[in-house]
């Protein structure tokens, strides 16, 4: 097994394991804990000794010996021990069950703001940082740890049990879970920070507990729409990236090397999806997508179409970062005059974003000001934490001055 397979393995499994020492011992810090010296034993013995037949199990059991011994090191503890013995005991082979939709659910329990629910989840469910975090939240990773810290002791002092809620209690929490996934989709197919432009084993998992959710809320359009949208956009990876892992972007990409059978089953959930007659704002990303998806060449694209439902995602959302993609959408349509006058009201909101200035060096650049892409493609360049990004933006502005 090479070392990239290892670590995926364990990245894999890790949000499985953390999520039965939870159910088993009830305390979310004490098994995240526990979890990760599991990870760290199995890295230091598996290279040496092998993988074992059931990886799963294996961390499974060592979290719960390290739990166990634990508990019973601490006698102030001993109605934990109790409670964790009547609960289930320790099973070496592990359950069947895959407890990872449960864990998506309690860490957005209602006791959390959202924020912080979507923080927690994706650090023990996506596997992420706290400075992948962070950027993902535009805010000092100081701060998110503090956030990530305090959710966690909610969900103690709250005694949720793990268990999937109740069906009222389920629907107050499902927005939350949607915006996670959707987060740890977006991190996974674009990173914010590395040497890879794809984390497939992040944008992997939110598809899989995407489709976990969709199976449990089948009617729900909300869910369906969210499904497909990853579909139609996970179905454009492959032509993403070039030999050398450099960004190759929408207008360039051999659309021969999408996926078609990711685009025939994304386009059928958003069907289906919108047949409940209440369009969110999942649906429209995910018909963007379809669009973008169903044009044999760039110039094929409907943009005026694209344009229409950004409009209409910026009226549902006020988010900053659609009004940028309208901008380029409008730009498509009347040319980069208009798109530039929609990037003015962001250097507000979006101050110092490099996305911000990556549009407008592109739109400066269909406009014919050399001088002014050049200077907004190092900008964006200089902002962006991404090595593959970072190398297509200031590939860009050395072309303009050739």
């Amino acid at each position: 097994m090479t070392q990239a397979s290892f670590d995926g393995l364990l990245r894999e499994l890790a949000p499985q394991v953390l999520a039965v020492t939870i159910r088993r011992f009830g305390d979310f810090s004490a098994a995240e804990d526990a979890v990760q010296e599991a990870l760290l034993a199995a890295a230091l013995h598996w290279p040496a000794e092998g993988v074992p037949a059931s990886p799963r199990a294996w961390l499974i059991q060592a979290a719960g010996h390290r739990m166990t011994d634990q508990i019973r090191s601490d006698q102030a503890r001993r109605r934990r021990e109790e409670a964790a013995a009547r609960r289930e005991p320790p099973a070496a082979g592990g359950t069947g069950r895959d407890d990872t939709l449960k864990l998506l659910f309690m860490c957005c329990h209602p006791a959390l703001t959202t924020p912080s629910a979507i923080a927690l989840t994706l650090r023990a469910v996506g596997g992420l940082t706290t400075t992948e975090i962070a950027s993902a939240f535009l805010v000092p990773e100081a701060t998110m740890a503090q956030r990530i810290s305090r959710a966690k002791q909610r969900i103690k002092a709250s005694g949720v049990p793990f268990r999937m809620p109740a069906a009222a209690d389920r629907a107050a929490r499902l927005r939350a879970v949607l915006h996670v996934l959707y987060l740890v989709f977006n991190e996974g197919y674009t990173s914010s920070a590395g040497q890879h432009l794809h984390r497939t084993e992040l944008s992997g998992e939110a598809i899989r507990l995407a489709r976990m959710v969709h199976q449990m809320l089948p009617a729900d359009g909300e869910v369906a729409g969210l499904l497909a949208l990853m579909l139609l956009t996970d179905a454009r990876r492959p032509a993403r990236v070039g030999p050398g892992g450099e960004l190759i972007p929408l207008a360039e990409q051999d659309r021969t090397c999408w996926d078609q059978r990711l685009i025939a089953e994304g386009t059928a959930v958003l069907t289906h999806g919108l047949a409940a007659g209440v369009v969110g704002e999942y649906q429209v990303q995910a018909m963007i997508a379809a669009l973008h998806d169903e044009a044999g060449r760039v110039e094929d694209t409907d943009w005026p179409q694209i344009l229409a439902l950004y409009g209409l995602l910026e009226r549902m959302t006020g988010n900053p970062m659609v009004t940028l993609n309208r901008a380029i959408a409008a730009a498509m349509v009347t040319g980069p005059a208009a798109g530039l006058q929609l990037l003015a009201d962001l250097d507000g909101p979006l101050a110092g974003h490099y996305r911000l200035a990556a549009v407008r060096a592109h739109l400066y650049e269909m406009a014919g000001d050399t001088e002014a892409a050049v200077a907004n493609y190092r900008a964006a360049a200089a902002r962006t934490t991404s090595t593959p990004e970072q190398q297509y933006l200031a590939t860009r502005a050395a072309r303009l001055q050739h």
